[in-house]
């Protein structure tokens, strides 16, 4: 049996969606046996600071130095290759990739790549408000040549209340604020909307949200699998919802 790197996970950033990450790593490998599936160190650690939090006032404590020690326990327990099911933590990304003895994937990379490929040219983003201020999304959609387009003001706020009010608190998606948001992106061209938050990843495992949505989470776990010497189920080849 060919020899697969072990997979570290920053868990907790929320852990619903943390748990749901692992489901979706299992779900995407193809395994005949137990054998044949990713080895993963998963450390949760809910404790870490909000970080959109800490991105929209910097007096408020700073998730960094916890993530970077997480990263390093992973590291040292022989994780070859480390994720993090939290867009708005790549905020921090070049700070953790020089501190911790690890690579990491870097989910909004990977996402436009895969928008990239499949023909993509105007995406629309939902995700906290640190990472839309931030632009991490924007940013690197703009380096792939596919223009990025964000909520109004009332559609980012029915985003932040379905992450923060309902998910987050472990509580029904309100769906009218969802469909609000995604109407407000439609209407602004976007030929694909990107749930770039862990947190709306759970959305659409629970609810029938239809065509034209990547899950930021789904590109994430998909790259993990093949990174670390996985097999790729087929039919995750194309993460854009039909």
């Amino acid at each position: 049996m060919e020899q697969k790197n072990t997979l570290g996970v920053i868990g907790g950033l929320g852990p619903i969606a943390t748990a749901h990450f692992m489901e979706l790593i299992i779900r995407m490998t193809e395994a005949a046996t137990d054998q044949e599936h990713l080895d993963m160190i998963i450390y949760n650690c809910p404790s870490i600071p909000d970080r959109t939090s800490y991105i929209l006032d910097q007096t408020r404590p700073n998730p960094l130095p916890e993530m970077i020690r997480v990263g390093n326990a992973l590291a040292r327990q022989g994780a070859k290759l480390i994720a993090i099911p939290c867009m708005t933590a790549h905020y921090f990304h070049r700070e953790l990739t020089r501190y911790i003895e690890a690579p990491i994937v870097h989910a909004i990379h990977e996402t436009a790549v895969h928008l990239k490929k499949h023909g993509i040219s105007r995406a629309g983003i939902m995700a906290t408000d640190g990472t839309i201020r931030s632009k991490l999304f924007q940013q690197e959609l703009e380096r792939h040549g596919i223009e990025a387009v964000i909520p109004g003001p009332e559609g980012q706020k029915c985003v932040m209340s379905v992450i923060y009010d309902d998910i987050k608190a472990n509580k029904p998606a309100d769906m009218d604020k969802f469909c609000l948001a995604s109407r407000d992106l439609r209407a602004q061209g976007a030929q694909a909307i990107i749930l770039g938050c862990t947190e709306l990843s759970l959305v659409k495992r629970d609810y029938p949200i239809g065509a034209g949505y990547l899950d930021a989470m789904e590109v994430l776990a998909q790259t993990c699998v093949i990174r670390c010497g996985g097999k790729l189920k087929e039919e995750y080849q194309e993460l854009i919802s039909k």
